[in-house]
């Protein structure tokens, strides 16, 4: 079995590479377009009564933000695969690199200012209760939070006095009470009363045992997190694994790219094209949809007319046997000008 070094010489180990990072951008770019998707529908619904601005607070705009870099990094990394384009693959590497440290980053500055964090968080979900029956995409998530988790509210169970229909001075049925997704579950399946919560914001949290949770749902999520750190982990990597893959996706291809770029097998066919060489079509055959599959020998172009100002021998483009001949004229066209040389891969003349 060859080593590791001798495969990565070899043409299989380049499109190996070059398609897992296609396919990998290929699937991603379809998920990001998934969700910009149902971002796009969830705000044309919200806008019908949009009342809530935070970030944290409209689903919604969190979606199509998500959805929109999810497929624009993804389609860069798709076309610069498919191309061997250094510029937009060195684009798309640098991108993940700074998604993923400022998701890190992120991360370190919650942990680090909990307090501040939870502050916010809290200032956050308090406004979102004050619209709490405007906005049905919050609704859902907090619902689902208080059931999942046993909670209620944010900081407390007390945060529902800011909601107008729930404040004590209020006179509709759901003064001075919460939701029932607040409620203590006896038995699982049973019949919910939606009016269990009813007068229990002016009783103490003595009281209340048994009735409603009064633990916050922040205060919930964290121990939650701190007494499954398993399952925290495994969202951590859920999130971080793919996004390191396509960056050591993206290492390994630059490098062969730049490896490819510096062959002394590698021939500019434009410098040549400039200085007067015509060449027929290429035969495409077996190279597949994308026109990029591999093919033994290549799909090197053959020479029609041979400029009259060389005194060269006809230079056929066989690479293996008449190297030095297309070395030659590299560096004759590199010494006509700069002009022929700007924006383009050069052969490395010194091999």
């Amino acid at each position: 079995m060859p080593s590791y070094e001798e495969w990565r010489k070899t043409i299989h180990f380049y499109y190996v590479v070059k398609f897992s990072l296609n396919v990998y951008s290929m699937l991603f770019s379809l998920l990001g377009l998934c969700v910009l998707c149902v971002g796009v529908y969830a705000e044309v619904e919200r806008q019908k009564n949009r009342t809530l601005e935070g970030v944290f607070l409209a689903p919604a705009v969190v979606l199509i933000l998500l959805g929109l870099v999810m497929f624009t990094v993804s389609v860069m990394g798709m076309v610069a695969s498919l191309r061997d384009n250094k510029t937009l693959l060195h684009m798309f590497l640098c991108v993940l690199c700074v998604l993923l440290a400022l998701q890190a980053l992120g991360l370190i500055i919650a942990l680090i200012f909990e307090k501040t964090t939870i502050k916010l968080f809290q200032n956050n979900i308090r406004e979102g209760i004050k619209h709490y029956y405007d906005d049905l995409d919050f609704k859902n998530i907090l619902d689902y939070v208080q059931e999942k988790f046993s909670c209620c509210g944010g900081d407390e169970y007390k945060d529902w006095e800011v909601n107008q229909y729930h404040f004590c001075n209020g006179t509709s049925a759901l003064a001075c009470g919460v939701p029932y997704t607040c409620c203590v579950r006896h038995k699982v399946g049973e019949v919910v009363n939606t009016l269990c919560g009813y007068k229990t914001l002016n009783q103490q949290r003595q009281t209340l045992d048994g009735i409603i949770h009064v633990r916050g749902c922040i205060h919930a999520v964290n121990l939650w997190m701190g007494d499954n750190i398993g399952a925290t982990i495994g969202i951590c990597c859920a999130v971080g694994l793919p996004q390191l893959l396509g960056i050591v996706l993206s290492c390994v291809f630059w490098n062969l790219l730049v490896e490819m770029n510096e062959s002394v097998d590698m021939v500019d066919f434009n410098i040549l094209k400039r200085a007067g060489f015509n060449y027929s079509n290429l035969d495409l055959t077996g190279a597949g949809w994308c026109m990029c599959l591999p093919r033994d020998g290549g799909y090197l172009p053959l020479p029609v007319v041979e400029p009259d100002t060389w005194a060269l021998d006809p230079i056929p483009f066989n690479l293996e046997q008449d190297h030095s001949k297309i070395l030659l004229a590299h560096s004759r066209l590199a010494n006509q000008g700069a002009e022929l040389r700007m924006g383009m891969d050069e052969v490395d003349n010194h091999a």
